[in-house]
Order: structure tokens, then C-alpha cells, then sequence
């Protein structure tokens, strides 16, 4: 997947809020690649594969060190191919995978390729796979896939998508889910109007920074004036003398100050490991943990008494269920919080009364 280093899709929604985060990525060094990344690179190209008919072959298939299963087949590309019938139960879809689309003339050098873009009547459909786990992706105002309907619609590939439509959905699949959104070419346009300006700052010397959400995934945190400010600000405030209004303007940059804090380290750490002198800090071996040497053996010599067997546990267990196709039957098992932490408001999580509250509620009975 090719994107621009200027903006793509996956980026457009940080330029627009924070246009000076274009020149303070693009010093930062290449960003390594992770398991997570190369999974989903890989089910990318089996599920395109797939579409296009070309097939693959699990357990042999893979992408860098990543290998395709059976196991990996059923819990991804099955219910991401099952979510797409959900699109398209008729099997009226119209479709193009993996195409590279760009801007033409208005914005040179912004491009980005998109996992899917097809039509269904009068209506274009623009779908991208996330095969991630952790962070849900909304399909409503959906950045990324407004970059990619805005520059399909100006790539001569996937202009027939768009031309004399109604409507345009953006879908994202993320499985087993299924997130859609319908906008119209107006509601594109606008996007469109919004990318440009922020590109035409983001060349400026004085490009404006801005914190929020968007933060998570910039490559510049650790040197981001926005988030050291932050820092700053953070350390030299007396925690103990804050008053709730101040806690919790702190509290809502907290996540951000604690992934500054992680990609801090991993950008000492590359540079470290590239053989640069960060003052103060070196690579050392972790900790080390003992472990058999053959543990066959080891049982052999120690004994049966040395041999414990355990009941697989519910998560284990369900795992196991499913690839004999069964169900872990509801009685056995009962869902037992490890205890209370802190959330937004906005958590979806019913709140817990406090002790406190409790008591003084008790005390009025």
C-alpha cells in the first residue's frame, strides 16, 4: 500500500486538524514495521487476492514473517467476506481493489490507495478492511474514506463510480463488524476544500500544531512543541493543590502524554540500536527468565509429582469450541470485573457509586 508522505488516507484526518505535523513527520527517521502492521498487510493482499479471483493457498501463503492459518482464515477473511454479502447481498457490486488514486493537478503529490471502490446502482460504494483489534474505526465522517471517495473521484480509473450518482457509502469492515456511512458528492467536495487548505498551510514555516485525538498515531509526538509543552506544563503542576476542573483537563491529555512517553522511548531506542549516542541511556539485555532446557527431559527426570494439569480457561476454551464448530454453553461461565478505573464520561460503561456516595445515600434511609 503506497501513500503519500505528504497526506494520505490514513493521515488526512491529522493534517486537517494539525497541518504543522507534515514537516515535523517527514523529520523524523522511517517508523519499523510491527507483527500487527505485517498481519494486516498480509490479510490485505489475501482478501484483494480473493476478490480478484487469483486465490491463495493457507498455510503457505505470507507477507514477511507473517504466515496465513486456518485459524487466522476463520477469524478475519471469513467474517470480513460474510460482511461484504451484507453490502451486497445481491451480488450487484461493481468493483476495483488496491487501486492507487491521487489528486491530479490540485493537490501534487497527494495520493493513497484504497482497498475497495465500486458502485451498486446509483450509489458508489468506497470500503476499507481493518483487521486491527484494538481501536474501533467509525465509518461516520470517516476521514480516511473521504480522502479515498475525493481522489477516486478524480482518478480516471474510478471516475465511473461517481459519475451520475445519488449517494456515496463509506464502509468500514472491521470483523465481524460492519460500520456504514451515507454522504453525498457535496459532503466530498467540502472534504476536498478542507484537505487543500490544510495542505496549502501545512508548506508554511508557521504551520499551526493543535492537540487532540488525532495525536495517537503522529510519528512526531516526541518532538511535537504541542506535546513537550505539554509535558512541561504536567511536570511542573503540584498534582495534590489541583482543583477538579484542572485534574480534569489534565486527565484528558493524559493517554496522549502516556503514548508520547512510549514513542519517546521506542525513537531513543531505534536510535540507539542504530549505533547514534542518546546521553545517559544504552541497550541492555532484559531481565532474564529461566526455562527448561528440555522439558521433556526435565519431566522425565523430576517426576509426575512436578506435572500439573489445568482447565483450559473460558477465553481458551471458547477458542477451541469454534474450531469444532460449537459454542461455549452460557451457564458455564460467569463475567467477574477485577475491579473499578477511571473513564470519560462519554464510556459506554454504566458509572460505579462510589463508597462515599453509597454511604451518605445509606445514611438518609
Amino acid at each position: 500500500m503506497q501513500h503519500s508522505n505528504i497526506v494520505g488516507g490514513s493521515t488526512a484526518k491529522r493534517v486537517i486538524s494539525c497541518p504543522g505535523s507534515v514537516k515535523l513527520v517527514q523529520k523524523m527517521p522511517p517508523q519499523p514495521s510491527s507483527v500487527h502492521a505485517d498481519r494486516g498487510t498480509m490479510l490485505h493482499d489475501v482478501i484483494s487476492r480473493i476478490l480478484l479471483d487469483q486465490g491463495v493457498v493457507i498455510g503457505q501463503f505470507k507477507h514477511k514473517d507473517q504466515l496465513l492459518t486456518q485459524e487466522l482464515y476463520d477469524e478475519k477473511i471469513t467474517p470480513a467476506l460474510d460482511a461484504l454479502d451484507e453490502v451486497d447481498p445481491h451480488g450487484d457490486l461493481v468493483y476495483e481493489v488496491e487501486t492507487r488514486v491521487g489528486f491530479g493537478d490540485l493537490l501534487p503529490g497527494v495520493f493513497g490507495s484504497t482497498d475497495l471502490v465500486g458502485r451498486i446502482g446509483q450509489r458508489a460504494v468506497v470500503l476499507d478492511w481493518k483487521f486491527g483489534d484494538g481501536v474501533v474505526v467509525d465509518a461516520v465522517e470517516n476521514a480516511q474514506l473521504m480522502f479515498y471517495a475525493a481522489a477516486a473521484m478524480r482518478t480516471d480509473e474510478l471516475k465511473w463510480a461517481f459519475d451520475g450518482v445519488d449517494e456515496i457509502e463509506c464502509v468500514i469492515v472491521q470483523p465481524p463488524v460492519v460500520r456504514r456511512w451515507v454522504t453525498n458528492k457535496l459532503r466530498i467536495l467540502q472534504f476536498e476544500q478542507e484537505l487543500m487548505t490544510a495542505v496549502m498551510q501545512a508548506q508554511r514555516d508557521d504551520a499551526p500544531l493543535a492537540q487532540g485525538d488525532h495525536c495517537r498515531w503522529c510519528a512526531a509526538k516526541p518532538i511535537c512543541p504541542q506535546m513537550t509543552g505539554a509535558v512541561d506544563r504536567a511536570i511542573k503542576q503540584q498534582v495534590i493543590n489541583m482543583d477538579v476542573d484542572t485534574l480534569a483537563k489534565y486527565l484528558h491529555t493524559a493517554d496522549l502524554l502516556e503514548e508520547w512517553i512510549k514513542d519517546l522511548r521506542a525513537l531513543a531506542f531505534g536510535l540507539l540500536e542504530k549505533g547514534a549516542d542518546v546521553p545517559g541511556y544504552k541497550i541492555v539485555q532484559k531481565q532474564a527468565r529461566r526455562q527448561w532446557v528440555d522439558e521433556a527431559h526435565a519431566a522425565k527426570v523430576l517426576g509426575e509429582d512436578f506435572i500439573e494439569s489445568v482447565l483450559l480457561s473460558p477465553a481458551q476454551a471458547e477458542k477451541l469450541l469454534k474450531k469444532r464448530k460449537l459454542t461455549l454453553p452460557d451457564d458455564l461461565v460467569v463475567s467477574v470485573s477485577s475491579g473499578t478505573t477511571l473513564a470519560p464520561v462519554d464510556d459506554p460503561r454504566p458509572a460505579v457509586q462510589s463508597f462515599i456516595g453509597l454511604s451518605k445515600a445509606l445514611s438518609k434511609l
